[in-house]
């Protein structure tokens, strides 16, 4: 049997190494396109630390990423309007299991739904309700609901309905206001 000459070896290895690389390469691309997906899965989940987290994760991986950059930097700009939407979210997701009023006002409403949503979330979602209303014109508003297993934003929305009055989430509040 005849033995390889050296330079064939040598070319063997090279074919094998330029073979592999790529496929090393391949494997960073990968990951940080995985990693990027997270980030963008937790911006819709309103998670604007994790979805930083994955996307600076992403540009370790692979720096020239540069969808998981942009998103980066986008983030910088929107993250206090996406933690709030993550807020809404949370909170329109808790389930009131019953919420009974009789002539309340709009103040009694809202520290009823506080203390449910407090209740049923275990303490993990606590709503902050303002009122802004500098004419009084919602003070006056009395609010009559019988509801049974409705989410939390249904719910705020049938109480803003009867008062004639709307919301903004706000980065540390839920802010009503007349319409």
């Amino acid at each position: 049997m005849k033995k390889p000459s050296i330079s064939r070896v040598r070319a063997c290895v090279a074919i094998v190494f330029a073979s592999v690389l790529p496929l090393s390469a391949q494997t960073a691309a990968q990951k940080a396109e995985q990693l990027y997906r997270h980030g963008k899965a937790a911006e819709q989940a309103g998670d604007p630390d994790a979805a930083r987290k994955a996307y600076a994760a992403a540009l370790q991986a692979n720096p020239r990423h540069a969808n998981a950059r942009y998103s980066l930097g986008q983030l910088k700009l929107n993250a206090p309007s996406i933690a709030a939407r993550g807020r809404e979210a949370r909170f329109g997701a808790v389930v009131v299991p019953e919420y009974k009023l009789d002539e309340a006002s709009l103040s009694e409403a809202l520290a009823a739904l506080q203390q449910i949503v407090r209740t049923e979330s275990k303490g993990e979602v606590t709503p902050n309700f303002i009122v802004q209303d500098p004419k009084n014109t919602l003070a006056e508003a009395k609010i009559t609901l019988v509801l049974q297993k409705v989410p939390a934003k249904a719910v705020l929305q049938y109480v803003l309905d009867q008062t004639g009055a709307k919301v903004r989430h706000d980065e540390h509040a839920i802010v009503i206001t007349p319409r």
